[in-house]
């Protein structure tokens, strides 16, 4: 098995025009394409959101789609992938993906703490998420 990093999918994501990119995007998409079993940690796919929303300014259905994508190639292991499949269910509903991921890595724990009252606990209390995600100040 082969552990990708999170420039490997960002290769093969994202077309470029300079020489060297395209190069490496063809061998991105030879590696992914190949039907090896290949990995991909969370933290990987943590990062290469970041890297589509954050660098490249992707927009949040462009991001859910290259995630969706990712999570159905079949020669591909993703790290803990109910909590990928339920943090991408959640960008796709609006949610902040890191937030969202990290609360479904905790799906074990009683609850979530969190500073992050508007945008993340409200919203994601409102949704009956479990745990539930408690603030620490509030």
């Amino acid at each position: 098995m082969i552990a990708l990093d999170t420039n490997v999918l960002a290769r093969y994501y994202v077309a470029s025009s300079d020489a060297p990119s395209k190069k490496q995007s063809t061998a991105a998409k030879r590696l992914l394409e190949s039907g090896k079993s290949l990995f991909a940690s969370k933290t990987v796919v943590l990062e290469l959101e970041w890297v589509l929303r954050g660098y490249y300014k992707s927009q949040p259905d462009d991001v859910l789609t290259v995630l969706t994508h990712l999570l159905a190639m079949p020669n591909i292991e993703v790290e803990d992938r109910v909590a990928v499949e339920l943090a991408t269910v959640a960008l796709g509903d609006g949610f902040d993906f890191a937030d969202a991921l990290h609360h479904a890595s905790a799906r074990h724990c009683t609850s979530l703490a969190t500073f992050d009252d508007k945008r993340f606990a409200r919203r994601a209390n409102a949704r009956g998420w479990k745990p539930p995600v408690k603030l620490l100040l509030g």
